[in-house]
């Protein structure tokens, strides 16, 4: 799956995970909306949540799995699996074009609609159309800048991506826990 127009990047760094994404929105090569919110709270804020792909099938996404966590007592990786087999298995699930991000304090995950539940290396995880630029920026900086919080390393990377990204801007959300 190509999702594009967008760059969510999660990171998780000395104590502290931070997501943050861009607001931008684009239909086909024209700026539709340049403040969206594609970072979400989840089950009291103890879960973020941050999206790619159609905001309608993200939306129905993140209601599922917001549903998930609260079946399985906020167990954010089950509730991660569970909605990836249904995401795989339902007629009307496999249709949607969008990925995940999510996050507590304590992991950090990409979920696809090809069923993958990931747990990104180096505790980075970037999805999107500016993805690898945030993703390596992050990456740098996690080396090289070790005293940043996770909230400084998520805006510069963002902003290092929207400068080279033409379907990423500089309007930016980033929550975080920790």
């Amino acid at each position: 799956m190509n999702i594009h127009a967008t760059t969510i990047l999660a990171v998780r760094h000395n104590g502290q995970v931070a997501i943050g994404g861009d607001g931008q929105a684009t239909m086909g090569t024209t700026i539709a909306k340049s403040n969206v919110r594609k970072i979400r709270k989840l089950q009291g804020g103890s879960v973020l949540t941050g999206f790619a792909g159609s905001t309608a099938d993200a939306f129905t996404l993140l209601d599922r799995f917001d549903e998930k966590l609260s079946a399985f007592q906020g167990n954010m990786k089950r509730a991660a699996i569970e909605l990836a087999k249904d995401w795989r298995t339902d007629r009307y699930l496999r249709r949607l074009e969008a990925m995940l991000i999510a996050c507590n304090a304590s992991e950090l995950l990409v979920i696809s609609g090809t069923g993958d539940v990931l747990e990104p290396d180096h505790e980075v995880a970037a999805i999107g159309s500016g993805s690898m630029y945030a993703q390596a920026a992050a990456l740098a900086l996690k080396k090289h800048a070790p005293g940043l919080s996770a909230d400084a390393m998520v805006r510069e990377s963002l902003n290092i991506a929207a400068d080279i990204c033409i379907y990423t801007n500089h309007n930016l959300v980033i929550e975080t826990i920790g």
